[in-house]
């Protein structure tokens, strides 16, 4: 547990101007920022909870997601028009966070809100977290989101930072031009993109292999693949993959397909798969030096427009087979809140996440300022393409399940390490296999 980690001396330095990305605590990329909407004001604003004293009071937040620096201080400058007696002291942090996160913790100086991954980090990090099960937040999220937030014993423990979307993202005009005039969703579909792309002198896909975390966005979609094969669900998988109950040979869909997708967007990428970082696969695919983005998701939006603003994008799930019903997004939240149980300013902190989850203000929030998918019921949309494009999706396909959910970022990074290794032909594909089995059994669970 973590009260047994020791405690290490890291300056914690503010990161409000770098880049970073949503998959994963360490992630980069481009900076999103916004403005509030002029319409929404305190005086349109739900009020924060009756009840609570007007002494002059400070909350320390401190998270992991500088592309929302903009976003986040909005709010913070919302509520002092409502709480005037509220300070809200923001320290963002980009690299070392849940180093400098577990060695506040071990020391007893837990910050009153703080960022861990949802999923099974929910239950990681439970000792620490506020049951918020019974606050106006809680009825707020979306079904799947709170269910995201849920610990294993039933107890809603985080709060989202946004709603999101994993998916492979496409240039539709690079597309056009190749003739592609269906998105692939079989892996022979796939190739025959693929092929059509290079026909043209169009390099099909940018990666970031770089990153460790956007490993994970493209293995669950086989994962999702390897669950449905077997007849069972996503977490009912992973946690016999844990167990050591099952193993690769038992689910072709990732002891084949996965690896052989992974040397196809190699084979057919950008150069040097290892040295290409989060901004560098974004600057490839808005540069058009690339058709196809994997590893990422909606975050990544507004980034891209910045360098292109007129490109055309489209979403697609990942083709995992040659079942086309398998070729799915997956939609949720990865990325919670957490109030610190034991905060003297405990009741004060849940008073400010009601009033962000419930109040017009943060309804607009969301979609307006920090142009993000909402995680609550009866929020708009963002004027972005993919959120619309997702939205015309689920219309008439199922999302798929956020199985990165289900095992810890401590197993997570350790995958994109084995992955990298393999890449880099240090490992063959029967080494990483093996050691993938072995860090799920020791790193999967929080227990």
């Amino acid at each position: 547990m973590l009260k047994k980690i020791a405690g290490v001396s890291v300056s914690a330095v503010m990161m409000a101007g770098l880049l970073a990305a949503c998959g994963g605590n360490n992630d980069n990329n481009a900076a999103s920022s916004g403005s509030a909407s002029a319409g929404a004001s305190a005086g349109s604003s739900a009020s924060a909870s009756a009840g609570t004293s007007d002494k002059p009071v400070t909350i320390n937040m401190f998270t992991a997601s500088p592309e929302y620096t903009d976003a986040f201080n909005a709010y913070i400058a919302e509520y002092k028009k409502v709480k005037p007696n509220v300070t809200i002291n923001l320290e963002i942090m980009q690299s070392d966070y849940n180093t400098v996160l577990k060695s506040r913790i071990a020391s007893g100086n837990t910050p009153d809100v703080f960022q861990t991954t949802a999923g099974g980090d929910i239950d990681t990090f439970a000792e620490y977290s506020a049951d918020l099960t019974n606050e106006p937040l809680a009825a707020a999220m979306t079904d799947a989101v709170r269910s995201n937030m849920t610990s294993s014993d039933g107890k809603v423990l985080g709060l989202p930072v946004k709603g999101n979307l994993f998916t492979l993202i496409y240039n539709k005009k690079l597309f056009e031009e190749a003739g592609i005039t269906e998105v692939p969703k079989t892996t022979a579909q796939l190739d025959d993109a693929i092929a059509k792309l290079e026909a043209k002198g169009i390099t099909p896909f940018a990666n970031a292999y770089k990153e460790w975390w956007t490993w994970k966005h493209v293995f669950q979609h086989f994962v999702d693949a390897a669950a449905q094969d077997s007849g069972t669900d996503a977490k009912t998988l992973v946690a016999d993959f844990i167990a050591g109950k099952t193993t690769f040979k038992d689910h072709p869909v990732l002891a084949d397909n996965f690896f052989k997708f992974v040397d196809t967007t190699i084979a057919h990428g950008t150069d040097k798969p290892l040295e290409r970082d989060s901004n560098a696969e974004v600057g490839d695919f808005a540069a058009g030096k690339a058709a196809i983005m994997t590893g990422k998701g909606a975050w990544d939006e507004e980034a891209i427009e910045k360098i292109t603003p007129d490109i055309q994008i489209g979403i697609m799930g990942y083709p995992v087979s040659d079942k086309p019903e398998q070729a799915v997004i997956i939609t949720g939240a990865d990325q919670a809140l957490r109030i610190n149980k034991d905060s003297k300013v405990a009741r004060e902190t849940i008073d400010f996440f009601n009033w962000l989850y419930t109040s017009d203000y943060g309804k607009s929030w969301f979609s307006n300022v920090a142009k993000v998918i909402p995680p609550i019921k009866d929020a708009p949309l963002p004027d972005l393409q993919m959120p619309k494009a997702m939205d015309e999706i689920l219309k008439t396909e199922k999302s798929g399940d956020l199985s990165v959910n289900y095992s810890l970022d401590t197993f997570h990074q350790k995958f994109g390490e084995i992955m990298q290794a393999y890449v880099g032909k240090s490992k063959t594909k029967d080494q990483a296999i093996t050691e993938i089995q072995q860090a799920w059994t020791q790193l999967g669970s929080a227990q």
